[in-house]
């Protein structure tokens, strides 16, 4: 199919409904913007060539699509408005040699699939079509082109909605914008091609009378999946469509081993990765290109972006972003986990622990209230609840590094830059500020003092002034 098939994407609209200030193919579903999911679809195809058609916030929209497929050809729409003109142009940006056949897609149609372009294709050049179109029946077509059909059911042409009679309005099979098109019969049908109509385009739709007036075949075939040709205009459907999708990604992951309690409030990105036998609980969001090995548990409640999760891992209650947990860790609840987090096969983040570009050892240990940053920590090490990790002076960030074995004692501060030395212990409260050697204690040494008498002198009259004269009352 390489050689026979090249691939047009429209791609020059604004989106007005949209009412963003980003165009509207680039807002997101399931991690990959709009016309990111549309060139993974073509890209299935293996096509000789395909080509994005951009007007509308040109360099932003080229950018993103180059960035994804960066083999993509990127084609202006000149100032004559329409589908038909668009595609006239990408026609041109074809080898002059190139005799095969044209699909056509709309960049704001996400959720078409590869295997439903080759049973497209498959069916067009089989039955030696110049024109075959995707079609489906809705109920309620308003808005929408029809297919005009004779009573053989042979397909007579396409109706814009805003051109229709009465009596094509309530035709209820719509054009889907998916098309294939045999080159040559569309280079003719697009050149004789007016812009004579109620919106003063060049509709791409016109063809279809077009090549049947020169007798060429021409066909619809109707989707059973009418959201393969759902198009996104407005927020609405992008949350339509985002949903769909999410349940279709939820569902391969399900088929595929995975158990998922509560697909209704779990979201997981195209590009997520997930062995089987994993468990999701509810309220769990595996974004970017997150991976999950078999055994492990996420959720409930938890964000992983760009993570990768080892076999075994328990994660949840936590947020997460481009972290790295080995075999059988455990995590949370209420871990913030930022960028370059690594932590070592039998480790553990507990809750309320902040963790940022911090290596955790084998076995090491951050159990609660911790904040450790710009840290190196080695193996069977345990940081004490309310350890921070002073990594900024200010200007600079510092690194610390802790060795195996080293047990820090609670409320611990360790100032950066410093080495705490293997098997060694600080005690509760230190502020370390100076490197600790191998098999050593730090402390910092403050006698403490009790002042008797001071609260009924200082405090008299309060709850702890009377909870004191009691006390004393006890003990005569």
């Amino acid at each position: 199919m390489a050689e026979q098939v090249a691939v047009v994407i429209l791609a020059a609209g604004q989106g007005t409904r949209m009412k963003s200030s980003l165009p509207k193919v680039l807002h997101r579903i399931g991690g990959r913007s709009l016309i990111a999911h549309v060139l993974d679809a073509a890209s299935g195809l293996e096509p000789a060539q395909i080509v994005a058609v951009v007007r509308h916030e040109r360099e932003r929209v080229a950018a993103a699509i180059l960035d994804h497929a960066p083999d993509t050809t990127i084609v202006d729409q000149d100032e004559i408005p329409g589908t038909g003109r668009a595609v006239e142009q990408a026609l041109a940006a074809l080898p002059s040699d190139f005799d095969g056949s044209v699909v056509v897609l709309s960049g704001d149609a996400p959720l078409i699939d590869t295997a439903t372009l080759e049973g497209l294709v498959n069916g067009h050049l089989s039955e030696g079509r110049s024109m075959t179109l995707l079609s489906a029946v809705f109920d309620n077509p308003t808005g929408l082109g029809r297919i005009l059909r004779d009573p053989s059911g042979s397909v007579l042409g396409i109706v814009e909605d805003k051109d229709a009679d009465e009596t094509q309005r309530r035709i209820t099979e719509i054009n889907g914008g998916i098309y294939v098109f045999a080159r040559r019969a569309l280079e003719a049908a697009l050149a004789a091609i007016d812009t004579n109509n109620a919106q003063g385009e060049k509709y791409l739709t016109d063809a279809a009378a077009r090549i049947l007036s020169s007798g060429g075949a021409v066909d619809a075939v109707a989707t059973d999946d009418p959201w393969t040709i759902a198009g996104v205009n407005d927020r609405a459907q992008l949350a339509e469509a985002g949903r769909e999708l999410n349940a279709r990604i939820v569902r391969a992951h399900q088929r595929a081993g995975v158990t998922i309690q509560d697909p209704a409030t779990t979201w997981i990105d195209a590009d997520v990765s997930i062995e089987p036998d994993v468990e999701v609980l509810p309220g769990t969001f595996l974004q970017g290109a997150t991976s999950i090995a078999s055994g492990a548990v996420v959720g409930p409640d938890t964000t992983l972006i760009d993570c990768e999760v080892g076999a075994d891992a328990r994660i949840r209650r936590s947020e997460a972003t481009l972290a790295v947990f080995s075999a059988g860790v455990d995590v949370g609840p209420f871990a913030y986990i930022r960028p370059g987090t690594e932590l070592g096969a039998g480790g553990k983040i507990g809750a309320f622990v902040e963790t940022k570009n911090a290596q955790i050892g084998d076995g090491s240990k951050v159990p609660h209230l911790s904040y450790v940053g710009d840290a190196t920590i080695g193996t069977g090490s345990n940081i004490g609840a309310g350890t921070i990790v002073a990594n900024y002076d200010g200007v600079k960030k510092h690194q610390a590094v802790v060795g195996d074995g080293v047990r820090i004692g609670s409320k611990n501060v360790l100032i950066s830059p410093v080495t705490i030395e293997d098997g060694t212990y600080t005690a509760a409260g230190t502020v370390v500020r100076k490197d600790v050697p191998a098999g050593s204690l730090a402390l910092n040494v403050a006698p403490q003092r009790n002042i008797e008498g001071w609260v009924a002198e200082n405090r008299p009259g309060t709850s702890t002034a009377e909870a004191a004269q009691r006390a004393a009352e006890r003990k005569k």
